[in-house]
């Protein structure tokens, strides 16, 4: 099968997952970005050179412009040379309604799946973020929902058809690695936690766990969490805080006794990608509970879940200093991660048997 995967492609973890899964699975995978088009085209700090970085960002964040078309008509004209079976659309934010019409009138058998790790129904995102995809929801032969409450509202939004489909883990980027002495200067810690900043009560906790005695290690965007975490006595001293990438994102988890997950208010979640990740590098998962997550690890024996900042020190009292209790709970985790199928390859042959149907389904409607 030929399969473009395209998207902003702006990280390793979500796109380049998919592409990559693709690929071992056996397909002809091509790839189609867009981040590149807001990238300055020097690195000179004339009037021009600034004017014109300022609309890249402006066009970027509110999807309207020049830039914009452009994406679109390189998109189209990727679809044109290659060819597709299958189009995989990361978060399609800046793909609009027509063009989708466009390549599905030019290229009628090829199957059309968007895939969005994000809420785009959630209270809260800018209406401007999600205009453009919310619109062309109708056009796609598949939506693929990373969340049980989104699968009704796809179909309210015109979806023909919507599963779905959990995140997942790569584990070619997370897996289980040791460390080296220098490494653990930078990455050995009580708990760690590698996630972005949100005004939803992880930096109060944070906060306690600090207060508590524990060693904590923070990563994540760092222009979102120096502002807060500089006003914060309790941990100003982790400041300025940087990305893990790569195998240091494996580092990070590693170096940890136990690594915490906070579910997003703004996005509704009830289990995160890092809930799969933490797990498959034999790392404690100790996250926010859910009734989802209940259903997926075993509190207390495959994972660890707190509803309050006093639970969340009582956890952390009762793991850090039992070395046995830890690796117990850390490969067993383990073990549910790889045995229920988390991976990105099990995801995306799912996304196969889904689309493999559908094909069944149009060759049947049409006398095939």
């Amino acid at each position: 099968m030929r399969i473009l995967v395209a998207g902003d492609w702006y990280s390793e973890v979500h796109e380049e997952g998919v592409y990559r899964a693709y690929e071992e699975l056996g397909h002809t995978v091509f790839r189609y970005s867009w981040h590149q088009y807001f990238k300055p085209a020097d690195s000179l700090f004339s009037l021009v050179s600034k004017l014109n970085r300022f609309s890249q960002k402006f066009q970027d964040k509110f999807i309207v412009g020049p830039i914009i078309s452009v994406i679109n008509r390189d998109f189209i004209k990727t679809v044109n040379a290659c060819k597709p079976d299958l189009i995989s659309l990361y978060r399609g934010t800046h793909i609009t309604k027509k063009t989708l019409q466009e390549i599905k009138k030019n290229h009628p058998a090829t199957c059309l799946v968007s895939h969005n790790e994000d809420d785009p129904f959630t209270a809260g995102h800018p209406y401007w973020l999600w205009r453009h995809f919310l619109a062309s929801i109708p056009g796609y032969d598949l939506v693929l929902a990373h969340r049980l409450r989104n699968v009704e509202q796809y179909k309210q939004a015109g979806a023909r058809n919507v599963q779905f489909l959990r995140s997942w883990y790569a584990p070619e980027r997370t897996h289980s690695v040791m460390l080296t002495e220098e490494d653990k200067q930078h990455f050995e810690c009580d708990v760690v936690f590698a996630g972005h900043y949100e005004q939803d009560g992880r930096l109060e906790c944070l906060e306690e766990i600090v207060r508590n005695g524990f060693k904590l290690r923070l990563f994540g965007p760092g222009k979102y969490w120096d502002p807060v975490i500089q006003r914060s006595s309790s941990l100003c001293h982790l400041a300025p805080i940087q990305m893990a990438w790569g195998e240091n994102y494996n580092k990070a988890l590693c170096g940890a006794k136990i690594a915490l997950c906070f579910l997003s208010k703004l996005n509704r979640d009830t289990y995160t990608r890092r809930c799969f990740e933490i797990p498959a590098t034999r790392t404690v998962l100790l996250s926010e509970y859910s009734d989802e997550l209940s259903t997926l690890f075993r509190a207390g024996i495959e994972a660890e879940f707190f509803t309050s900042k006093e639970e969340l020190i009582t956890q952390l009292r009762r793991y850090v200093g039992n070395d046995d209790l830890r690796q117990s709970v850390a490969q067993a985790g383990y073990n549910r991660v790889v045995s229920d199928g988390h991976d990105v390859i099990s995801r995306m042959k799912q996304v196969l048997e889904w689309v493999s149907q559908l094909n069944v389904i149009c060759k049947a409607c049409n006398g095939g």
